[in-house]
């Protein structure tokens, strides 16, 4: 999760490892990171939900004028690809599911809270039903061994659909990705039980199971043009992320879910309410 430090203006930081190189620091029990414009929001939601007794996400410390925010650490291991043991192992894949839907169950109490006044990363999507946590990877889920624990990284946080997310952690914890892609695990068949372990852990109801191939499509689709929009306004991220071919291995994994799109259907509603 870390393997290097740094001095941080006047602290010694401990430096995560993540998608900005270099910038999130760990100094003691807190974590000290890049803030944006959507922050103060998200801290109002990780503060309300917190408050509501859902305490597996972190808890908001300060969000001062030099463009940093200060969270409280979760202790344990995240991992990305290619995933760890503990990350690709059943239970990870089981308590990962299980701890989505509790995030998702708080976050239906606050959303009345929330008003035209809250400022997202990506845009809201309707219909309203949760909070989307937006990129629920094994990268942004703390684990205790096999166990997910905390859910980490809230700068994706946008209202939605339960599917919207569901359907996008699908496609990283399964993975539902083309074999040629280095973060895949297995074939179609494989990554079919994997998408239908993390339905039952959830919940997910039949009319929900048939619309996760399209909505993952829909769902990565969205992703690209996210990033083509942000790299041509000059987010160096997500212009090393085009220039590592990130949306060329998005658009060939579009290709291979729409190939296997009546497989992926089948093979996740069978049995299912």
């Amino acid at each position: 999760m870390n393997d290097k430090k740094i001095d941080d203006v006047n602290n010694i930081g401990e430096v995560l490892e993540g998608g900005r190189s270099g910038k999130i620091v760990k100094m003691n029990k807190d974590v000290r990171r890049p803030a944006s414009e959507w922050t103060e929001t998200v801290h109002k939601v990780l503060r309300l939900i917190r408050g509501n007794g859902f305490k597996k996400v972190p808890e908001p410390k300060a969000l001062d004028g030099s463009g940093f925010e200060t969270v409280s650490f979760i202790e344990g291991e995240v991992s990305n690809y290619p995933l760890s043991e503990n990350a690709r192992s059943e239970n990870a894949l089981i308590t990962a599911a299980k701890l989505l839907r509790e995030f998702h169950d708080a976050s239906r109490k606050v959303l009345s809270a929330l008003d035209d006044e809250c400022c997202w990363m990506l845009p809201a999507r309707k219909p309203i039903e949760v909070l989307c946590h937006g990129d629920y990877a094994p990268y942004n889920v703390v684990l205790n061994e096999n166990e997910a624990i905390g859910i980490i990284d809230f700068d994706t946080l946008h209202p939605g659909p339960v599917i919207w997310d569901v359907c996008y952690a699908i496609y990283r914890w399964a993975p539902i990705k083309n074999p040629n892609n280095p973060d895949s695990i297995g074939d179609i068949n494989e990554q079919i039980t994997r998408a239908k372990i993390f339905c039952d852990a959830y919940g997910l109801d039949y009319e929900s199971r048939k619309m996760i191939p399209s909505m993952m499509v829909d769902r990565l689709t969205a992703l690209v043009n996210f990033m083509l929009d942000q790299a041509g306004e000059g987010d160096e991220d997500f212009e090393s992320n085009l220039s590592e071919g990130h949306h060329i291995a998005y658009l060939n994994d579009i290709e291979y879910i729409k190939q296997h799109e009546e497989q992926i259907i089948s093979g996740i509603v069978g049995g299912s309410l």
